[in-house]
């Protein structure tokens, strides 16, 4: 490890230690008895929630069968709360009850029975008790929502001890959070935490001051969170969308009462549909960049109908850090930037300069996604270089992760500069060109990326190369084992015609042919992290580098 890597750690240690002790000293004592006292008097509205509802968790978890995260806890007749976990992503989606929706497919006396009294288990067993990962912010933020929103499931037909008790926990949670927000980890889980305070703010009995004061809290981390380009600071593509989820329930719940509105609620959510669209295929699915792994079509088209904005989607999002080329069928997704800060660092993968291709409603070349359900493990693989459509150099990443418990998984150094030129030349041809200093601390070198999109869409150029730390190409090999790999989205079948031309046949049968003018190709295994029904076998392109450079084509086959 060099000596500036080692200074960095030491830094990054020391400003993790002084994070914990300020939060500590500022949240002070944590007890039951501080967050204790009456609830509101009562509800006033229960918040719409446009997630898709599934008929069948609703018929399983009326037989006290949990299917979440893709595992299945059979709890018999005990509280699922006072039993282990499969997963500790089952435990967050579990305390979380963002299951409480599929309870509408079945309104049934006996279906909001069953819910309320799992609530009320709850409520007994790690209502006042402060620990774990029933406490953590994030899943406390996203069980108020869902406590809100499905009220008129629990509350259906409940005895008035019941509804008191409801009422009191839920204002202890708030309470809590109130108390929390301001230390709650960057991203999405302190977003989430503002809006589920504004939605209880309203949804519930309060004094007007208190809805005035959730407001301007929530105005703030809009406006801090939602780049102007309408990205999220996570660089995650599926986060505008995690957000619009529950931002489009909190504008319309803010209208239907006649409260004012925050006043950037309704311009964020208008400035986030356009960079939806922007990382959406012609498939209609969403790139995977950052930790994105795959949406259902429902659940993104549930999102969608409410867009109202209009237009192309743009060629870039200049904050964000991302391109796009596109031309007739063929559209082009690359990654230009780096973490924003390095607490967010910890969800952000070392894909800087990777790339996806899709024509038509097929995705031909990506980057392998996140797992939406497995182990940390697995979620950290997913996150080296290999798994993203790019170079690697020597078999490391351009960033390299933290595996200290104490710190967390964030990047320790990695990419912190990149330059970029994007120009139309005189035929027409759409050229984009950026370079990163992700591998100048380890080997002294910058990654150059070069493509360039003829204006009918039907071939693609791509340069890769190395140049020196002073800016001048290198001459000489790169390191051993310097790889640029294409990853291959499993529904598209590999065809080797000869050494240097792979087919890419996508399900109905259109073609596309990948090729290189000097080298070899060779067609390798691979894992495809993001499918909907978890981690599935692919393939992968690799193109080793035998001298500075390597340059690939993609041509339309007619």
């Amino acid at each position: 490890m060099r000596f500036t890597e080692r200074q960095r750690l030491v830094y990054l240690y020391l400003r993790e230690a002084w994070r914990r002790i300020s939060r500590q000293i500022a949240i002070g004592h944590i007890s039951a008895l501080r967050f204790a006292g009456a609830g509101p008097g009562r509800l006033i509205v229960a918040p719409t929630d446009l997630r898709i509802v599934d008929p069948f968790v609703s018929e399983e978890i009326l037989v006290r069968r949990f299917p979440l995260a893709g595992k299945i806890l059979d709890a018999g007749d005990r509280s699922p709360f006072e039993l282990e976990a499969p997963s500790q992503l089952f435990a967050v989606r579990l305390h979380s009850f963002a299951w409480l929706r599929h309870v509408r497919a079945d309104k049934t006396a006996e279906a909001c029975a069953n819910a309320r009294a799992i609530v009320d288990d709850w409520i007994r067993i790690h209502g006042t008790r402060i620990a774990g990962l029933p406490w953590d912010a994030d899943v406390i933020a996203q069980r108020v929502i869902a406590w809100l929103s499905h009220s008129p499931v629990v509350l259906q037909d409940a005895e008035g001890g019941f509804y008191r008790r409801f009422l009191n926990n839920l204002a202890f949670q708030i309470r809590y959070l109130n108390q929390i927000a301001d230390h709650v980890p960057d991203g999405l889980p302190r977003l989430r935490v503002r809006i589920a305070l504004a939605m209880a703010s309203i949804s519930m009995q309060m004094r007007g001051v208190s809805v005035r004061r959730a407001a301007r809290h929530l105005d703030r981390e809009l406006d801090r969170q939602v780049l102007p380009d309408g990205g999220h600071i996570s660089r995650n593509p599926n986060a505008a969308v995690e957000i619009l989820f529950d931002l489009l329930p909190l504008r319309q719940t803010y209208i239907n009462l006649g409260h004012d509105i925050p006043v950037k609620l309704i311009p964020t959510i208008d400035r986030m549909y356009p960079a939806v669209r922007f990382f959406r295929h012609g498939s209609g699915d969403l790139a995977l960049f950052n930790g994105a792994t795959s949406i259902l079509a429902n659940e993104l088209m549930s999102v969608l109908r409410y867009d109202e904005t209009a237009g192309q989607p743009f060629k870039a999002l200049p904050h964000s850090q991302y391109h796009r080329l596109s031309a007739g069928s063929a559209v082009v997704l690359m990654d230009t930037g780096y973490p924003r800060s390095t607490e967010l660092s910890k969800t952000a993968h070392a894909g800087c300069l990777s790339f996806e291709f899709s024509s038509g409603r097929h995705r031909l070349i990506v980057n392998s996604g996140s797992p939406r359900f497995s182990g940390e493990k697995l979620r950290q693989l997913a996150r080296t270089t290999a798994a993203h459509s790019t170079v690697s150099v020597g078999e490391m990443s351009s960033a390299r992760i933290s595996r200290s418990p104490f710190l967390g998984p964030l990047m320790v150094s990695g990419v912190t500069t990149v330059e970029l030129t994007r120009q139309t030349a005189a035929d027409g041809s759409d050229r984009l060109c950026a370079r990163h200093n992700g591998y100048l601390l380890d080997f002294g070198l910058w990654h150059e990326r070069e493509l360039r999109m003829n204006e009918a869409g039907t071939k693609i150029a791509g340069r890769d190369r190395f140049l020196l730390a002073n800016g001048e190409p290198l001459q000489d090999p790169p390191p051993p084992e310097s790889v640029g790999r294409f990853h291959i989205h499993p529904a598209v079948h590999l065809k080797q015609v000869e050494d240097r031309a792979v087919h890419l046949i996508a399900p109905d049968g259109e073609t596309w042919v990948f090729s290189v003018p000097t080298g070899e190709l060779v067609i390798g295994e691979d894992v495809f992290f993001a499918d909907a029904s978890g981690a599935r076998s692919s393939e992968q392109i690799e193109i080793a580098f035998d001298g500075p450079e390597i340059r690939w084509f993609l041509a339309h086959k007619s």
